[in-house]
């Protein structure tokens, strides 16, 4: 469509969108109200200010069908006990003397096989009150030990961000989640150095009882793992073999084996059910996303900051990073941010040069720097899960955005300085 919206006016719809969110306002909805406003302030008229978002919601169709489909994989690993099992496997195994360590690793390996990132840190938290509790640990530590390695599994994942990510650019999925294997090592190291450092600072856990039994079975680390294995595997016949098995059917197939696997079939459509219900708030938002992604991409917002890096010699790579950062800054989630600043900049990107793998691995991790923002729900959704005051929880932001600028500089320099892959 040709409508040119000013970058004043794209600007305007990032801080209505950010202010609206503060509000408490639906995402979904402070990401529409704010995309009216950035076509309203460029002198769009109502019915092309419309189209425009009416436009970019419609790019984002691809990518919330195949959430949506993933939302059986993820069911299956929350609702099964699969999910937590894995987490109290891997505790165990490192034990408590490494136990900052062993939070880190149990929530990145979480998210890398397809949990959310705030339901990694939330099923992981219990355990790490129980040690800290122990140990005599701060809250800091524990929280950051959990985000810091959700930060680094969720680069490396078949979670949403990483679909939006991987469908902007036309890249396979695992190859994506491959190439955020490298930076998300050097997360980890950042995230445990840190975490170290915070082991006594802050609030500590004292006396806290053993958690409750559910009187749920977990099933075993071996058959809970089976089901997103299955899926990785599936979904890495297309670059390894050259057969392309959509996400949309591949991790359907791997939560559906899963469950067999788990001897839980009879359970399957309830945890369906379970996860649709937790993928339609994504997907609701996704369609905000795109309403705001269509005003921003129809706007001369873009070329500004082309212009900006040209005028200070930053090289051309760099914008992929920096439209992840500045985008997850803004909406304070790593899939809106990473959906939006591959829709809106991924066609730029690649016509400066830069492959398309290269362009998603770096707004991907760019993604991260920032997606921990109060605005967004991960922030409070953190700091519940371990009890933590907003005051504290804050303190822990420049920590956070530490980590995620780990991931997204290690892979500038292995993607854009470099192009090693």
């Amino acid at each position: 469509m040709d409508v040119q919206v000013s970058a004043s006016g794209a600007i305007a719809a990032l801080v209505v969108a950010i202010v609206l969110i503060l509000r408490k306002v639906p995402p979904a909805y402070g990401m529409i109200a704010g995309a009216f406003v950035g076509g309203m302030v460029s002198g769009v008229n109502v019915a092309d200010t419309v189209a425009v978002m009416m436009d970019g919601a419609k790019g984002m169709v691809p990518v919330i069908l195949r959430i949506l489909a993933a939302g059986v994989l993820a069911g299956v690993l929350i609702e099964s006990g699969a999910a937590a099992s894995i987490a109290e496997t891997i505790v165990r195994k490192f034990g408590e003397t490494r136990a900052l360590l062993a939070l880190a690793v149990a929530t990145l390996l979480l998210t890398a096989i397809g949990v959310f990132i705030d339901v990694a840190v939330i099923t992981v938290a219990p355990i790490a009150l129980a040690i800290a509790g122990r140990a005599g640990l701060a809250k800091t530590a524990i929280l950051l030990a959990m985000i810091g390695g959700g930060k680094a599994g969720n680069i490396m994942s078949p979670n949403p961000n990483a679909i939006a990510a991987a469908d902007a650019f036309h890249v396979p999925l695992t190859s994506l989640m491959a190439a955020g294997m490298i930076p998300a090592a050097f997360g980890l190291i950042v995230t445990y150095v840190i975490a170290k450092k915070l082991a006594r600072k802050g609030t500590l856990v004292y006396d806290v009882p053993e958690r409750e039994k559910s009187g749920q079975v977990l099933p075993s680390f071996f058959t809970a793992i089976i089901g997103p294995l299955v899926a990785i595997l599936l979904l890495a016949l297309r670059p390894l073999f050259r057969i392309a098995v959509d996400p949309m059917i591949a991790l359907p197939i791997g939560g559906i084996v899963g469950a067999i696997a788990m001897q839980k079939g009879k359970e399957l459509n309830d945890y369906a059910i379970s996860g649709l219900a937790k993928m339609s708030g994504v997907a609701i938002m996704l369609v905000g996303t795109g309403t705001l992604a269509g005003i921003v991409a129809n706007s001369s917002l873009k070329d500004a900051i082309i212009a900006g890096l040209d005028h200070s010699g930053l090289p051309a790579y760099v914008l992929a990073p920096i439209a992840g950062i500045l985008m997850s800054g803004a909406t304070a989630s790593t899939t809106a941010g990473t959906a939006v600043a591959s829709s809106v900049f991924g066609g730029m990107i690649m016509s400066l040069g830069i492959s398309a793998l290269a362009g998603a691995a770096m707004v991907h991790a760019g993604a991260t720097v920032l997606d921990h923002l109060p605005h967004g729900s991960f922030f409070h959704a953190t700091a519940g899960s371990v009890h933590m005051e907003i005051k504290e929880r804050l303190k822990l932001i420049p920590y956070e955005s530490l980590i995620g600028l780990t991931l997204a500089v290690i892979s500038t320099l292995i993607f854009g300085m470099f192009r090693l892959f």
